[in-house]
């Protein structure tokens, strides 16, 4: 993984932005950019079910099956399959033009965290949730995972989790995050409470 940039929000918590492939990130919990019946059959969902083998799948439908459709703020946790990850949390983000959809993002961004949290993990990887074949514009994605990250850290200073990635795989995905990270380092970044 390369990591473009980094915050650093207290002495242990931070947030790194990288370029790399999230099925080969050494964290443990990768986040699944997942529909709510965790079908994983296209972008990164379908690369994370590939690397992964078909016990993600064959977990994913019993997770539905005892608790019904994960939602945007209710994320599914699964094993990790053959990935070098401890757990998959399968997170649903919003379609854009679906409606509400910046708190849809939010929501999923922070329900992932909490099932970290509540899982007693110190590191997490995302995905840019919402932003491939979902088309939510990258940029505003950005925004909304950077605003909810340090929201997260700021409420809760004593949590295990310490490191977030947002680890992203193509060039442009990559440069929208990266410019709305400098804008929001520069302006508002993520203030003390």
């Amino acid at each position: 993984m390369e990591p473009k940039a980094a915050f650093q929000f207290t002495a242990r918590q931070r947030l790194i932005l990288q370029q790399g492939d999230i099925t080969q990130d050494r964290v443990d919990a990768i986040v699944n950019a997942a529909n709510a019946h965790l079908q994983h059959g296209g972008g990164v969902a379908a690369a994370i079910s590939r690397a992964a083998g078909w016990q993600l799948q064959q977990e994913s439908d019993r997770w539905v099956n005892e608790h019904g459709p994960a939602t945007h703020d209710r994320p599914a946790v699964t094993g990790p399959g053959r990935l070098p990850c401890r757990y998959v949390i399968h997170a649903v983000g919003p379609v854009w033009g679906a409606g509400d959809e910046d708190h849809k993002l939010a929501a999923a961004i922070r329900g992932s965290l909490e099932q970290a949290e509540a899982l007693g993990l110190e590191s997490i990887a995302f995905p840019a949730i919402s932003t491939g074949i979902f088309g939510f514009p990258k940029a505003r994605a950005a925004a909304i995972f950077f605003r909810t990250i340090c929201a997260y850290f700021r409420a809760r200073p004593d949590t295990p989790l310490a490191e977030v990635r947002i680890t992203l795989f193509d060039q442009p995905t990559l440069h929208a995050f990266l410019t709305e990270f400098t804008a929001w380092q520069s302006g508002e970044g993520c203030p003390t409470p």
